[in-house]
């Protein structure tokens, strides 16, 4: 009966902290998002509950809360709500002592706490749902899944939706109702943790005991006797339901049965049922007088004469409360009084919202259920445990109940909400990653120049996913510096189809078009590059180099002035403008340029060197001297830079200073073409020059 962690949870994007550190953090983020209510009013039912409530003060007997409701009516009154909540009552009185009176601050600041402990118990109560069970000889332990029910809690404690239940003070009876259902959970739990074959009656007595407590706090309490119930079957039994059913209805095999009554699951479930049959016998006694009277203004729906358009308003209401959870976008404290019209005809378009619903749960269901994957039938079952079963009180299965929609019943349910999104977070990574992992050792290994095994992993990304549009781009880049532009030109043609405003894959695109001297397509590209990223220097570059290839100067210099305006740093489209306008023979215009970019770019040697070579054929030579030694300066190794400074030399008539610079040329790059020439044509001159002087 091992159950092993699910694999999902290790994909989950959050740090692995330890159960300590995870409690303290969720708990934290509790804080943050609701201690803003700490100063809030008495507002709304708080008034009726808190401030007109005779049961709170000291002078009241104190025995009073156990014969009133939560509003401090007699529960034997016709008018009353039957809420039998004494211990939330109690709490309140406490908080009454404390302050001195009714000052709302203290009992804001003990909502906001119970939501931080409950927070904090959620990981528990997660990692357990997602972890299972282990044995290991000495009896059963928690399995624990730390990230996946770290994110489920995170979840949980920041969720909207609980805004009522904290913020308001009367949502007390829901947060206290949800620590005891977990500790009344946890202790369940705790029966199973001795040895494999046996379980422990006094621990489950303890959990029933805990679970009356919680409906002495909110009648919501008796549902955890459900979530322990499923948690037996599911985990401590390991029972595959789906395969169960069919076993026993197409096998008709009797040994299953035998083997429930085994290891003990009859036994406790028995234990667990008449545990709650006597709970809900006491409270119906206490009640008095039978169930509540509600009005028509209380719930519209539930007055309804035609039962299919009751049946359709309810699980109308059961689709907002949904998308309350899915989407808390707008909250309300109250839905009554005509907030949500009803449902009276077929041609309501609402009608398809209750269709949305169910499609979605019973999806959910099917894979709870039919799922091969142990962990994800396991998690999506008491993620649907804990979102349903919480809410079957307010549902009016069972009784008619005094509201429309209220967001405080949802508190309990939306663990089971932040349980299957946990789920969801976890599969998706894991899903991506499975290619995601090729991308980032491709790049890695791209950065570090092995672009051949680049290429492997990046292709492996492509496949996994055809439509990694990075991936695509990056093996693009790399083929292309590789000269395999045929099949560069296919990935990031496929990269720009998949993702049409993908700018960075068109520039791409239209180099590699380019190398093929497919002009116009290559132009065409950059259009679209520069169409889905308005500013992007870099593609205006190469535009611009396109247009020099083309022998359009002016659009090429239009193009690069374009670039230096969006970036007025891009040392390339200032060099190849002074580059263009020298081989124009625009040097007049080509020095300003130069000019114009060492004002931005002062330490640029290559800027340097361009301009050197344009004031050296209008004949300024000591300038032009001045800005190729800088160049040499900044860098010194410069085959070329020695070579073009020799030549001004050589033609200002300093030959011992270009044979200098020759010589370092050629001591640089050997091969320097033109310079080894000119060279030998200085030597011969120098020698004419010592036999005329000899």
């Amino acid at each position: 009966m091992v159950l092993s962690e699910p694999h999902w949870d290790q994909h989950i994007p959050l740090p692995k902290l330890g159960l300590f550190h995870s409690r303290l953090v969720t708990a934290f983020v509790a804080l943050i998002c609701f201690i803003n209510s700490y100063d809030g009013d008495f507002v709304f039912d708080d008034s009726e509950a808190i401030i007109n409530n005779k049961d709170l003060n000291p002078g009241s007997p104190l025995g009073n809360i156990w014969k009133n409701d939560f509003w401090g009516s007699n529960l034997s009154s016709n008018s009353s709500h039957k809420s039998y909540r004494p211990l939330t009552v109690l709490t309140f009185r406490i908080n009454y002592l404390l302050a001195g009176g009714l000052f709302p601050v203290g009992f804001h600041l003990l909502n906001v706490g119970l939501h931080c402990v409950i927070s904090a118990l959620m990981i528990d109560v997660f990692s357990i749902l997602i972890g299972g069970l282990s044995h290991d000889g000495r009896g059963s332990k928690v399995n624990i899944s730390p990230k996946a029910s770290f994110l489920a809690a995170l979840f949980f404690a920041a969720h909207p939706v609980h805004t009522e239940s904290v913020a308001g003070i009367v949502g007390r009876a829901d947060l206290l109702c949800a620590l005891f259902f977990q500790l009344s959970f946890l202790v369940y739990c705790k029966a199973f943790q001795g040895s494999d074959k046996k379980f422990s009656v006094s621990w489950m007595m303890g959990s029933i005991l805990l679970c009356a407590v919680a409906m002495l706090c909110k009648e919501q309490g008796i549902t955890v006797l459900g979530v322990n119930a499923v948690y037996d079957i599911l985990i401590v039994c390991n029972l595959n339901i789906c395969e169960l059913v069919q076993r026993l209805l197409f096998r008709r095999k009797s040994s299953d049965i035998g083997e429930l009554v085994r290891n003990g699951l009859l036994v406790r479930l028995a234990i667990l049922f008449f545990g709650g049959s006597f709970l809900l016998y006491v409270r119906w006694r206490i009640m008095g007088t039978g169930p509540p009277s509600f009005t028509e203004v209380d719930n519209p729906a539930s007055f309804a004469e035609n039962v299919i358009l009751r049946i359709v308003n309810y699980n109308y209401y059961y689709s907002l409360n949904a998308w309350l959870l899915l989407c808390p976008w707008w909250l309300c404290f109250d839905w009554s009084m005509g907030c949500v019209p009803l449902i009276k005809s077929a041609s309501d378009l609402r009608i398809v919202w209750p269709l949305v619903l169910w499609c979605c749960l019973l999806g959910l269901v099917s894979q709870a259920l039919c799922s091969l994957d142990s962990s994800k039938r396991r998690t999506l079952t008491f993620g649907l445990v804990l979102l349903v079963i919480p809410f079957l009180p307010a549902s009016n299965l069972f009784f008619r109940v005094g509201f429309v929609i209220a967001e405080r019943v949802l508190y309990l349910s939306s663990a089971g909400y932040c349980l299957i999104l946990a789920y969801a977070v976890g599969y998706c990574s894991c899903r991506w990653r499975k290619h995601r992992v090729h991308y980032n050792v491709g790049k890695n290994l791209a950065d570090k120049g092995n672009q051949s095994a680049a290429v492997k992993y990046y292709r492996e990304a492509v496949r996994l996913h055809p439509k990694y549009v990075h991936a695509m781009n990056n093996l693009g880049n790399i083929l292309k510096e590789r000269n395999e532009l045929h099949e560069a030109e296919e990935h990031l043609s496929a990269a720009v189809h998949i993702q049409p405003d993908f700018a960075a894959a068109w520039m791409n695109l239209g180099i590699v078009q380019n190398s093929l001297k497919k002009f116009d397509e290559a132009e065409l590209s950059y259009w679209n590059a520069i169409k889905f990223r308005k500013k992007y220097p870099d593609c205006y570059y190469n535009l611009g180099r396109l247009y020099a290839d083309l022998n359009r100067s002016i659009d090429a210099l239009n193009a690069w002035r374009n670039a230096t305006m969006l970036k007025p740093d891009h040392s390339l489209a200032w060099n190849n403008m002074v580059i263009l306008l020298d081989n124009t023979g625009n040097l007049a215009q080509a020095e300003l340029i130069g000019k114009e970019a060492l004002k931005i770019l002062p330490k640029d040697h290559t800027i340097m060197f361009s301009l050197a070579n344009v004031l050296g054929k209008q004949e300024k030579y000591k300038e032009s001297e001045g800005f190729f030694l800088s160049a040499l300066k900044i860098n010194p190794n410069v085959a070329s830079c020695h070579g073009n400074l020799a030549v001004l030399y050589h033609r200002w008539g300093k030959l011992d200073f270009a044979k200098k610079h020759y010589e370092l040329a050629l001591l640089l790059d050997p091969t320097a073409p033109g310079t080894k020439d000119n060279y030998n044509m200085l030597k011969r001159k120098l020698e004419q020059r010592h036999r005329t002087v000899g």
